[in-house]
């Protein structure tokens, strides 16, 4: 069977990390250190999850940052309890359907894989009216206050400190600042940061790394640090930013900073194969992990890695749970009061285990940053359906449905492990299978990070990963006309971009990461 050729032409494997005392597992080794360090110096998992969240947004902005919002899953070992502290964006109250009137001239849409019908000009997927309100300082904050055992001035310092080293710009980091640099050479405040003479940096070879200026940036931190995290959304930092935005034409208004609050939840918990998994609940992907999940307590996985047929079992529960998911969820019919992205997973000597998902969306978020604060702002609104009454259309205030999917699981055999990844629709699909690899197996975190995966996400396509078996691939071409295979591959989230860690019985710890990303890194306390 004649296949469609890969562009890359390699195999790559990174080990996972097996040490004692705690493990943390990021998207970037400069932040999984920041974090296993809080945890070397007594702090617990939710300390070094806001340390580390801090930092990979100041190291990776294309990814998350302040500028945005998350989710975190947190389980408590001293009252072995599990909750969710909810910062997802929204939209500013001001905003109406009218700031996005549909482009009939461009039907569909791709932007951001959310084949939302196109808006004029695409204003919801990048510049100022893309921006919607962030709640990533209120929710940090909120972690440490009510789950944390440091301050915010400890938390927050790392942080501050690599904001005033500047961006650390390697061929990778390079990389990211080309594929985008026509969107961000749009903007005034985003071309002086990222493209400082016109250009993308260039690092300075040989390993080494150069680093960006981020001045606006370091003095906001340190803002926060010193006048602690409330100067985001009320005083003279808060007056800085809605400046900023009402400039560029963006309706956030001081109210909306001021009235934005975080949430602390129960997860959703169940069953399944004798553990339990606890899931983020309301406007995540939470709600459709759990459904996934009980569509595949139905299937009997018989040998000791996914058959062909397994694999096409997460097929048809991924298809499932998604055409539910696109007509069903969102806001305006959850009965509850309320409702490019980053994940980290860590897990401490206490016992406490974390998983956090963060965002400013597309990668850069809105492409927009904030002149005189240096924020790179997220693109929140394209999250809403803009088609008018609708279950996630856009209605002044709303939270959108998100795609994060932070997740914990406890194993029978007093294994614990905190997983979750990024790449909008195609997180759950990860965090699924990733789910089935180790409850449904029994693979360590090093076999499941490795193991080939599937993409199915809403649409009619099933991708999968190339180093498939020849058998299971065939097996899909046969049952799925619209198979494609691609490589899990160097520059993108082909397959979501997954972190996890484990906490054994035996006091050991393992942590593996985003395979193909030479930034991704787990990081033991000792090993």
């Amino acid at each position: 069977m004649q296949r469609r050729l890969a562009q890359e032409h390699w195999t790559i494997r990174k080990p996972a990390v097996v040490g004692r005392g705690g493990m943390v597992s990021t998207q970037h080794y400069i932040a999984s250190e920041i974090g296993a360090e809080v945890l070397r110096d007594g702090g617990n998992a939710v300390d070094a999850a806001i340390a580390a969240g801090l930092a990979i947004g100041v190291v990776e902005p294309w990814h998350s940052g302040i500028g945005g919002g998350g989710y975190m899953t947190v389980h408590l070992a001293d009252s072995r309890t599990t909750k969710v502290v909810e910062f997802g964006m929204r939209a500013p109250f001001a905003s109406t359907p009218d700031d996005y009137p549909l482009d009939p001239d461009q039907g569909i849409t791709g932007a951001g894989s959310f084949n939302w019908p196109a808006v004029k000009g695409h204003v919801n997927v990048s510049g100022p009216l893309s921006i919607a309100v962030p709640g990533y300082i209120r929710g940090a904050a909120l972690a440490i206050e009510r789950f944390g055992s440091k301050s915010w001035e400890e938390i927050i310092e790392p942080a501050c400190r690599l904001a005033e080293e500047g961006l650390p710009i390697d061929w990778y980091a390079t990389m990211h600042i080309t594929n985008f640099a026509r969107g961000l050479s749009r903007f005034d405040g985003s071309k002086s940061i990222y493209l400082p003479d016109g250009y993308p940096p260039l690092g300075a070879g040989e390993g080494f790394v150069n680093r960006l200026p981020l001045t606006q940036l370091a003095r906001t931190y340190r803002s926060i640090q010193s006048e602690g995290p409330n100067a985001y959304y009320e005083g003279s930092l808060a007056e800085r930013i809605v400046s900023d935005l009402n400039e560029l034409g963006n309706k956030i208004s001081l109210c909306d900073l001021k009235e934005y609050q975080p949430f602390v939840r129960e997860p959703i918990t169940s069953d399944y194969r004798g553990a339990t998994v606890q899931t983020p609940s309301n406007m995540t992907a939470g709600p459709s992990m759990q459904q996934s999940l009980g569509i595949l307590k139905h299937h009997t996985f018989a040998s000791d890695r996914p058959s062909a047929d397994d694999v096409i079992a997460y097929v048809e529960a991924l298809r499932q749970t998604y055409e539910y998911r696109l007509s069903n969820l969102g806001e305006g019919k959850t009965q509850t009061e309320e409702t490019h992205t980053s994940h980290l997973s860590v897990a401490d000597d206490f016992g406490n285990m974390v998983a956090l998902t963060q965002t400013v969306m597309s990668p850069f978020g809105s492409q927009v940053v904030l002149p005189e604060t240096g924020l790179t702002m997220n693109n929140g609104m394209m999250w809403f359906d803009p088609l008018p009454d609708r279950p996630n259309s856009l209605v002044g205030g709303r939270h959108p449905l998100c795609n994060m999917c932070p997740t914990l699981l406890f194993r029978e055999d007093g294994t614990r492990f905190a997983v979750g990844a990024c790449g909008g629709r195609k997180i759950f699909p990860s965090v699924l299978q990733l789910t089935s690899f180790v409850l449904d197996f029994g693979m360590t975190i090093d076999e499941a990070v490795h193991q080939p995966r599937v993409d199915v996400s809403g649409n009619e396509n099933v991708w999968a990963m190339a180093h498939f078996s020849d058998d299971i691939l065939d097996a899909l071409h046969a049952e799925y006309e619209t198979t494609k295979v691609r490589k899990n591959g160097l520059g993108g989230n082909q397959f979501a971009v997954p972190q996890m860690v484990a906490a054994q019985p035996d006091g050991r710890f393992e942590g593996g990461c985003y395979v193909p990303s030479p930034h991704a890194a787990a990081v033991a306390v000792t090993n």
